[in-house]
């Protein structure tokens, strides 16, 4: 059965090319939602952005969609950008995406 963690494994490929971080590891991805449609599995993906003015924007959605295409069992991916909570690099990274930030608690 194809699940939230096999398409996080397919997004942690994506990096976002200013940082050369992981969107996951980043903490950008919000949520997966794994739904079943008349064309089969589908993935719902609420992810952000580091930023509003992201000039990578475009790029890291279309990597996002492509990633999650690449998941066994998933037919259709609608990426959804959301921008509540703001990301927070303190909140929302991962302690080694943090530390490779330079970003201490």
């Amino acid at each position: 059965m194809t699940d939230k963690p096999a398409v996080l494994v397919q997004l942690d490929e994506v990096e976002d090319p200013e940082l050369d971080i992981s969107i996951v590891e980043l903490g950008l991805v919000y949520d997966v939602r794994i739904e079943t449609n008349e064309n089969g599995l589908h993935a719902e993906i609420d992810m952000t952005l580091t930023s509003p003015g992201c000039p990578a924007a475009a790029e890291i959605m279309a990597a996002t969609h492509r990633a999650a295409l690449t998941t066994e069992g998933i037919d259709s991916v609608h990426v959804n950008l959301v921008w509540s909570p703001r990301w927070d690099p303190k909140v929302h990274a991962s302690e080694d995406a943090k530390m490779d930030m330079g970003i201490w608690d």
